[in-house]
């Protein structure tokens, strides 16, 4: 029972925490940023752990928190892949330049993006081969695209800074278009390296990665309103609400076509011994 509810516990708390974010200014909303990212990340990992093991979840930090930290202190020093950039002091401690909270906003949001991407592509005729690129490909371009609202919306909040912010995106100053393209590149290299360490997640139709599938249309569905509305940046909720639909459109309609015909999930794949997906 607690596999089941605490996932659904701790993105209720999520929830309110983000609801509180346009609400507020300053020193409160920085605080809320971070706790948001401690949230989302304890879910993330949490889940992982959860509904497929220690395998997963250990794959998932080494993976996304590893890896993220490793493309920051990167990326800080050198410019590559996103840009040249500096973080301000209003995101906690730093190590490398990099506040330590950032390779944790990675990991919150590449767990629901590749079960995203797992859940959209299972029922779809194609080879093995084919449906695994498609898998990692989709999962690249769901994550990826959350940044069409993180970085402007950070970047508002000052919380970095672009040395050279040219050439942009229209209507989006402040965040080069390089860093999109370092973010999915980035994203790929993540999702290749998730896929077989974590073992494919298979939804069996018990419901286990509801929280997840959720958490990803509400981030889509939040960020847009609260773009639009009450951060006041229209241009970002354009570009996030096209570029996240990519994923966030499939599932949605994939779960709703579950829902109607009321029918279990087929599962292609057999779990293995250990609890983990067996490959696909």
């Amino acid at each position: 029972m607690i596999r089941r509810r605490l996932p659904w516990v701790l993105l209720a708390v999520l929830v309110l925490a983000q609801i509180g974010y346009p609400l507020t200014t300053g020193a409160t909303r920085a605080g809320l940023t971070l706790a948001t990212v401690g949230l989302g990340y304890l879910l993330a990992v949490g889940h992982a752990l959860l509904s497929r093991g220690p395998r997963a979840a250990l794959a998932l930090v080494a993976v996304a928190t590893g890896g993220g930290f490793a493309v920051e202190a990167l990326g800080v020093a050198t410019g590559v892949p996103f840009g040249s950039y500096d973080y301000s002091g209003e995101l906690g401690p730093k190590l490398a330049g990099v506040p330590l909270i950032i390779p944790l906003a990675w990991t919150w949001m590449a767990w629901p993006a590749w079960l995203t991407a797992v859940r959209i592509t299972r029922d779809r005729p194609a080879p093995g081969w084919a449906r695994r690129l498609g898998r990692i490909g989709l999962a690249a371009l769901g994550l990826a695209a959350w940044d069409l609202f993180l970085d402007p919306q950070m970047v508002a909040e000052g919380y970095w800074v672009w040395r050279d912010a040219t050439p942009a995106l229209p209507g989006l100053p402040g965040v080069p278009a390089s860093n999109y393209l370092g973010w999915l590149l980035f994203a790929v290299l993540l999702m290749a390296a998730l896929r077989p360490l974590a073992g494919p997640a298979v939804d069996r139709g018990d419901g286990r990665d509801a929280p997840m599938l959720a958490l990803y249309l509400w981030t889509y569905a939040s960020s847009v309103l609260a773009h639009a509305v009450f951060l006041r940046l229209p241009a970002s909720a354009l570009w996030g609400a096209a570029g996240m639909a990519v994923a966030a459109v499939p599932l949605a309609v994939a779960l709703l076509r579950a829902r109607r015909v009321g029918a279990p999930p087929r599962t292609a794949e057999p779990a293995t011994r250990t609890g983990v997906d067996a490959p696909a």
